[in-house]
């Protein structure tokens, strides 16, 4: 990074001085009809070197806190009592093809006891919020069973759809223990549907979103369990 930062700021300024040699007699220059090209692109070049420099300057900053942001969440969807390895650092890749032909690449985090694999982790999305995609962290212990969900990104309406959030309440914690085995096909729904869990008062659409989006987590589980926890 200080090396790539060095080589910039080297650049930059044998630029600059190369500028500065064509703006050395103002008279002469303004005489000739590309004067205000001139202008333009200096001021172009020089806006875009400093956004390089900004760029490369913060581009480590910003990984390392997407980073402990990860590592925040993973804690709190899969216990520490459950495995001694580093979760960001033992990812696997599931591939799958969706009905539409689709490729989608979903990272998921293994946790290990003594090497046994003891739970996974990943994220996934919850199409059909209220106001959007609804992005979620989802720990999975190896026999299917919920142990967190948490939610990682969403645009539900203040004070109605953001119930969804740990923070807001403790709505999201009526997932743990759950399972496709202990938990039929038909309760996976809010209450008003027939099913298990509780909708907010005047957002059922956003409640609805994640409960599907969870079961859905679960299936994936099921389907990918002999890669994942083998």
């Amino acid at each position: 990074m200080s090396a790539n930062l060095d080589n910039l700021r080297g650049f930059a300024t044998k630029q600059w001085e190369h500028l500065l040699r064509q703006f050395n007699d103002l008279d002469a220059l303004r005489q000739r009809l590309d004067y205000q090209t001139y202008i333009l692109a200096a001021a172009g070049l020089v806006s875009s070197l400093l956004l390089g420099i900004a760029d490369l300057a913060t581009h480590g900053s910003i990984e390392a806190r997407q980073e402990e942001d990860r590592q925040a969440t993973l804690e709190q969807v899969i216990p520490n009592t459950l495995h001694d390895n580093l979760l960001l650092r033992d990812v696997k890749t599931i591939v799958e093809t969706t009905d539409t032909g689709a490729t989608v690449n979903t990272q998921v985090y293994i946790a290990r006891q003594q090497g046994v694999v003891t739970a996974v982790a990943f994220k996934l999305t919850a199409s059909g919020g209220y106001s959007g995609p609804i992005n979620l962290m989802m720990g999975v212990d190896k026999d299917g069973a919920v142990l967190g969900v948490r939610v990682v990104a969403h645009a539900e309406t203040p004070g109605l759809g953001d119930k969804i959030e740990r923070g807001k309440s403790d709505w999201i914690l009526s997932f743990d223990r759950r399972s496709l085995e202990n938990t039929a096909p038909d309760r996976w729904r809010v209450k008003k549907d027939g099913g298990d869990f509780d909708q907010f008062a005047g957002a059922t659409i956003t409640p609805r979103a994640v409960v599907n989006g969870v079961a859905s987590g679960l299936r994936f589980f099921q389907r990918h369990k002999s890669e994942l926890v083998n």
